[in-house]
């Protein structure tokens, strides 16, 4: 680049390599459970199957899992979800390694902290056509692994290179809900990020320009970039920025799920049922009538539906089964949605919604799991229960796990993690 001397992924780099304090990686360790407990509780689904056939490797069967029940961790300004991508790369790293917990925790926050970063710079056209978890998660698959591996700056730049140029995930899978590529999205930003620092730590050199060069790909997949998100100044790490998903649902239903569960009781038992929110969420959640779990866990209507037949939303209630419920059907039958400038303007910083239904309203201007509304330790050590035992485990893998994870010493190997994912995945 004429003129130019330092990339944004040199800067960002840069960046990266800062100690990680205590205080981030205490976070993820919660983040790092949270991925856990969604891999737990894909287990018994048709992918986890397919994968169980074709993939010897419980790593890499694990990477396709963490998206699954759509209740994996979220960054709003992104619009990706971190978990899934970082922590599969620096797993697999870990286990190259046999590196302690410690390393693998910092891993984690330096990958979030990348994909986070390089995700915010992803611009409307860019969401509208591509999967960000996808484009950006190759980087924070990235950093996690080389931050693991010990890569210096050169060869973190070089794998992020590699990377960026291979950057893809097309939201046609939206439009296809028998398609299973969502998940290989995932998984192949994971485990291809892997290889790439694998290969930069033996001198495989790649471009430093990547992102803002002629044909990076700000220039190939977006109109508007925000490269001011890659070299954001702010202290801290943006792990703790992100969200927790308590529901089976796409994110941009959470607001309303939260919105229609501030109702009295019994608001929703009759007559029309009006949802309010932003652009986004109907763009991805308007489904009236769906016919697939994919599908309604992707539809407000099914969402407002469950809530009024049944209170309040759990996995089983976005199943085949709920699906055909005929009450089910009949209230979502009620359910109209519509825009709402208020919450667009607010968007994507705040997630919000209003329901209104038997002449009463409730709205959330932010959904629960955001910074603003936390899932604390209790609310995720919940989740994890509910998703080992959705995943058809015992109990005590949970108690496993939360010592493990949240109580281990960061001195003890990482490769305990490894052990735990292959006795769930055997």
């Amino acid at each position: 680049m004429s003129g130019q001397t330092k990339s944004l992924t040199e800067a960002l780099v840069a960046h990266l390599l800062r100690p990680v304090d205590a205080a981030a990686r205490s976070r993820a360790r919660l983040h790092l459970l949270d991925w856990l407990a969604c891999v737990a509780g894909a287990r018994g689904s048709a992918l986890a199957a397919m994968a169980g056939r074709a993939e010897p490797d419980t790593l890499t069967r694990a990477a396709l899992m963490g998206n699954l029940l759509e209740m994996d961790d979220v960054d709003r300004l992104g619009r990706l979800h971190p978990g899934p991508v970082v922590w599969a790369a620096a797993i697999c790293a870990a286990r190259d390694e046999r590196c302690a917990m410690g390393a693998l925790l910092d891993g984690g926050v330096r990958g979030y902290e990348a994909m986070v970063r390089i995700g915010r710079s992803l611009d409307d056209h860019h969401y509208a056509h591509w999967h960000p978890t996808a484009t950006a998660g190759g980087f924070g698959g990235a950093a996690a692994a080389a931050s693991i591996y010990g890569l210096d700056a050169e060869r973190i730049v070089w794998c992020m290179g590699h990377c960026g140029s291979l950057a893809g995930g097309l939201w046609q899978v939206r439009h296809e809900p028998a398609a299973m590529t969502k998940a290989v999205h995932i998984a192949q930003a994971a485990l291809t990020s892997l290889w790439h620092a694998r290969m930069a730590r033996h001198g495989c050199t790649g471009p430093r320009f990547i992102l803002e060069g002629p044909q990076g790909l700000y220039a190939a997949a977006t109109c508007a970039p925000l490269p001011g998100a890659v070299t954001d100044p702010a202290p801290g790490w943006k792990m703790s920025e992100i969200s927790f998903k308590p529901w089976a649902a796409c994110r941009h239903a959470h607001p309303a799920i939260d919105a229609a569960l501030k109702l009295p009781h019994g608001a929703l038992a009759a007559g029309p049922i009006l949802v309010e929110s932003y652009g986004d969420a109907l763009t991805f959640c308007d489904r009236p009538v769906p016919q697939t779990p994919g599908e309604a866990k992707f539809s407000l209507q099914h969402a407002m539906a469950v809530i009024t037949v049944r209170g309040r939303p759990v996995l089983a209630d976005f199943e085949p089964d709920a699906i055909a419920d005929p009450a089910i059907a009949a209230a979502r039958a009620r359910v109209s949605v519509v825009r709402d400038a208020g919450f667009d303007a607010a968007y994507p910083a705040h997630f919000g919604a209003r329901v209104t239904a038997g002449g009463h309203t409730a709205e959330t201007r932010d959904a629960w799991g955001d910074p603003e509304w936390p899932l604390d330790r209790g609310g995720l050590e919940t989740k994890l229960r509910t998703l080992v035992a959705w995943g058809g485990l015992p109990d005590a893998e949970a108690d496993a796990a939360i010592a493990l994870v949240l109580d281990g010493d960061e001195a003890a190997p990482a490769t305990a993690i490894v052990d735990l994912l292959e006795s769930w995945l055997r």
